[in-house]
């Protein structure tokens, strides 16, 4: 099959690409990168390696770190025993059973062994392996490969992969949403290609990557935010080509308010002459202006001689509190003390150090002034972001809208339900049930909306009848 795919086929790994790894129910997000090695349940290999290869293979892990294609046939599980008890009940768990010890295990590592190899002498150096009943036999082999195998699945993201990635390691930042609820959202919402949705997330950037996977690239996604910027890590997981992402459009979600009033100013303002900071006064601050050095004593003397009358020093000195004509002097003096011969010397080589530093206060200068044009350059990107997302919002037009999010959706559904063309669907994901309650409760006493439902949606893995079956429910407004 591997022959039959053309080596530039997106179906193969290629440098950059960012890519899951997958050991048993454990997943990772990772981007292939030259020469970097990847951490996975505490082994460390080179993802580079499999560069060339098919999405979907699995690899082993060789010395070294590089990952080798694993055969067919080494996939299919040599270690099925052909006996089979019919029940556990003479089978003591006393830690006697297994004959080789933790010390022949590493022997046989260091022989160089495989992990089939490894679990098959665990299987023969058994004694209760065969009494055991069929179920009781896969499982203790399920549990052997996941300690002793030695292998990796690499698969392309998606978000059902990426759902269930974030809902077994960190579920606290998806809000605790399990895919089946992802996918309802995103066909309940009539999520399509050429349609313009909106976007008020708090999980990281996966529903957002879901919605901009569904529309593959066509129509317009406006992510509303909170706070300074966008969370878009779970969008870089996806790895979406560059047309994806000129799609995107971000707007604040404090900005709303003034947006339907129209009072909302996306006009280029720059900052006042007073509040910039310009280079001369940051020299000025870092390098005070000094006194210039006087030739001679006699010259202080003489500028320190009142050339008015008393009256007229009294005033000058102090408006409020009048004082003696010698105290005004010495005031006046003060000053303007002479200055020795030698100072006059070091002010000299003061500035002529000055004048050696000079490349270095030009190079401080370029940089201040580099910082500056990129900081103009950031606002006039971020006025244009927010002009062109604000210009989609004007018409009201968009087609869909999806909220999920940890803080209190009902303030956020009211505002954003105002940009809906009539007859579009919304939907509302939260953790719990009373914010939704209050959402239903508000949009009837509001109207203007037809079809309204609330919803708790169960998942139930059926499973053999060994062990009891895992349900749990999560709550949607629709």
């Amino acid at each position: 099959m591997a022959d039959n795919v053309d080596e530039d086929s997106p179906d193969r790994i290629k440098a950059g690409d960012y890519v899951v790894l997958k050991r048993g129910d454990i997943f990772k997000a990772v981007q292939i990168q030259p020469k970097k090695k990847a951490m996975f349940e505490k082994q460390w290999f080179l993802p580079d390696t499999a560069v060339g290869q098919l999405y979907g293979s699995t690899f082993d892990v060789a010395p070294g770190g590089i990952l080798q294609p694993r055969k067919p046939k080494d996939t299919e599980g040599s270690t099925d025993a052909n006996e089979a008890g019919t029940d556990n009940r003479h089978i003591l768990d006393d830690g006697k059973s297994q004959k080789l010890t933790r010390d022949d295990i590493e022997i046989l590592k260091g022989q160089g062994l495989k992990d089939q190899e490894i679990i098959q002498q665990l299987v023969d150096n058994s004694s209760t392996f065969r009494d055991k009943t069929k179920y009781a036999q896969d499982k203790y082999i399920k549990k052997k490969k996941k300690k002793y195998e030695n292998t990796v699945t690499i698969l392309r993201p998606s978000c059902r992969i990426l759902a269930m990635m974030y809902h077994g390691r960190e579920p606290g930042k998806i809000c605790h949403m399990r895919y089946d609820m992802l996918a309802q959202m995103l066909t309940l919402a009539n999520i399509h290609a050429g349609s313009k949705v909106l976007v008020f997330e708090t999980c990281a950037g996966l529903v957002l990557g879901s919605v901009m996977e569904r529309m593959g690239g066509y129509g317009s996604v406006i992510q509303m935010f909170p706070g300074g910027g966008p969370v878009r890590a779970g969008v870089e997981s996806f790895g979406f080509p560059a047309h994806f992402h000129d799609t995107l459009h971000e707007f604040p979600i404090c900005h709303v308010n003034a947006l339907l009033a129209g009072t909302l100013d996306t006009a280029c303002k720059d900052p006042p002459a007073a509040s910039k900071p310009s280079v001369a006064s940051a020299e000025e601050e870092q390098n005070p202006p000094t006194a210039e050095p006087t030739s001679c004593p006699e010259e202080l003397k003489m500028e320190a001689e009142p050339t008015s009358c008393p009256e007229e020093l009294k005033m000058e000195a102090e408006p409020t509190e009048p004082t003696s004509c010698p105290e005004e002097l010495k005031m006046e003096a003060e000053p303007t003390e002479p200055t020795s011969c030698p100072e006059e010397l070091k002010m000299e080589s003061k500035s002529g150090a000055e004048k050696i530093n000079d490349p270095e206060k030009e190079e401080r200068e370029k940089r201040i002034e580099a910082k500056a044009q990129e900081r103009k350059v950031k606002l006039e990107e971020k006025r244009k972001k927010l002009a062109s997302a604000a210009a989609l919002l004007e018409g009201r037009n968009a087609d869909g809208l999806v909220i999920a999010s940890r803080f209190h959706p009902c303030p956020v559904l009211l505002g954003l339900i105002q940009f809906l063309s009539p007859s579009r669907p919304f939907v509302v994901y939260s953790q719990y049930k009373e914010p939704l309650i209050e959402c239903f409760t508000k949009l009837k006493e509001r109207g203007g909306t037809v079809n309204l439902r609330l919803t708790d949606t169960w998942l139930r893995r059926y499973q053999v009848a060994e062990i009891p079956p895992i349900s749990s429910s999560r709550n949607s407004l629709r």
